[in-house]
């Protein structure tokens, strides 16, 4: 069978190396130049960095299954880190930090030997995560993060230091008006799990590296093909012997759609399915900024990535800074400092946030020497995901109409809008189509 899977993200790279693998021709298209999508190297002036910093947990297995498909080395690709959130020292933030034990014994020592917390945070948080637990991590009613951790009596510092960060991170949604059941499900797969499972894995290569080139390096072995810059602008059914045709008419006997919502909801519109496509206009998106700042070669943190305690009041919007020198030798004194949910921290402009940043770090860290940085880049990525509220509804894979399905972080899932989600859905996108090819015959 021939399957055209429009869009090279993640998730459109999944689906194409699954149909590859089931042995269909796959010809996958891009309207961009690079692959990679939302996740993906940029770039900027002769450098090659990535559109945003991200971190993989040992839980996303569908991610690290394909991976390997596809022929990339884990142990080289990426650096394995416990599980663990830890504040630069006399920052006033905590220092916790997993040991390589079974779950849950890892989870339990780390809370007990955590710095930087009262009994009273000890006891709220060992108390969520057992009724979280015993409830299977799910709940009746979704409601907000915020209302959650009420709920359950968290805190406030261990809300400002454990439960609002992760939810920031994970989710690109703050906790007032962030998902609780999806929250749940992240903690699920990180303090719930197994202690390989919770691991913490960072990034060694760029993000088109990590999966989307030898995606389509595998399609392409495999006998498909591979169009960059190819913006696909049209799509129709082609007949009533079924397939579908695209662009000037190429026919193809399946297609997955992995664009983002809005022109995922153009071509649904041409393909038979108005009532799905005007289901992907309700979505709000969140921005994750990153601000990258170089200093001399021998900069080092003395961690490979701290957590910051971002105060809009005092301009420390940093909630992330990692040492990209200690991921990889070529970017030796480049720190990459995130900012998810980054509205609020775009609007005085990329240089003013540049310097807030530097002299975050500068007076977080104690050395002066960062307010200084030889050179910095801010990337803003505007609709990096989708606001992740209480109940929200998210499309399934399937459409409806025969040999075509959806795919993107956006789709249902229990997981946000991450790679997992978004790995996790090209899957099944592929696998809807095959079904549907296996039912004909």
């Amino acid at each position: 069978m021939s399957a055209a899977v429009i869009g090279a993200g993640w998730a459109g790279c999944s689906a194409a190396v699954e149909l590859a693998r089931a042995g269909c021709k796959v010809t996958l298209f891009e309207a961009a130049r690079t692959l990679g999508g939302r996740a993906r190297a940029v770039d900027v002036q002769g450098r090659q960095l990535d559109n945003g910093q991200h971190i993989l947990l040992g839980a996303y297995k569908e991610s690290l299954r394909l991976m390997r498909a596809v022929g990339i080395d884990l142990g080289a690709a990426m650096l394995y880190l416990p599980l663990q959130m830890r504040y630069p020292k006399e920052s006033g933030g905590m220092d916790f930090v997993a040991p390589r034990l079974p779950a849950p014994l890892h989870l339990a020592l780390a809370l007990l030997s955590a710095d930087g917390l009262a009994f009273a945070d000890k006891m709220a948080l060992a108390r969520f995560s057992s009724t979280a637990r015993w409830m299977g991590w799910r709940l009746h009613t979704d409601c907000s993060v915020s209302e959650l951790l009420e709920r359950y009596d968290q805190t406030d510092r261990l809300i400002e230091l454990m439960w609002r960060p992760l939810c920031l991170a994970a989710l690109n949604t703050a906790p007032e008006r962030a998902s609780a059941q999806v929250f749940l499900a992240v903690l699920r797969d990180s303090l719930g799990a197994s202690r390989a499972s919770s691991d913490m894995l960072l990034p060694r290569v760029d993000l088109s590296a990590l999966f989307p080139v030898a995606a389509a390096a595998f399609v392409e072995r495999a006998g498909g093909a591979v169009r960059l810059g190819a913006k696909v602008g049209s799509l129709a059914p082609a007949d009533a012997t079924g397939g579908w045709l695209l662009g000037e008419g190429e026919r193809f006997g399946a297609v997955v759609i992995a664009t983002a919502p809005p022109a995922a909801a153009t071509l649904l519109e041409q393909a038979g399915a108005p009532e799905l496509a005007a289901s992907l206009q309700h979505f709000e998106y969140e921005p994750i900024t990153t601000c990258y700042l170089q200093y001399p070669a021998a900069t080092r943190l003395d961690l490979p990535f701290y957590a910051l305690r971002d105060n809009a009041a005092s301009g420390h919007w940093g909630q992330f800074v990692f040492d990209r020198g200690q991921l990889d030798a070529a970017q030796a004194g480049l720190f990459s400092v995130v900012i998810s949910a980054s509205g609020a921290a775009s609007e005085p402009g990329r240089e003013a946030l540049a310097q807030a940043v530097a002299s975050q770090l500068a007076a977080v860290l104690r050395r002066p020497e960062l307010s200084h940085p030889e050179w910095v880049q801010v990337i803003s990525e505007k609709r990096a995901t989708f606001a992740c509220t209480p109940g929200l509804a998210r499309p399934a894979n399937a459409t409806g109409l025969a040999s075509l399905a959806l795919a993107g972080d956006y789709t249902a899932s229990d997981y946000p809008a991450t790679i997992e989600s978004a790995v996790r859905s090209g899957v099944a996108a592929a696998r809807v189509v095959l079904s549907a090819k296996a039912t004909k015959k």
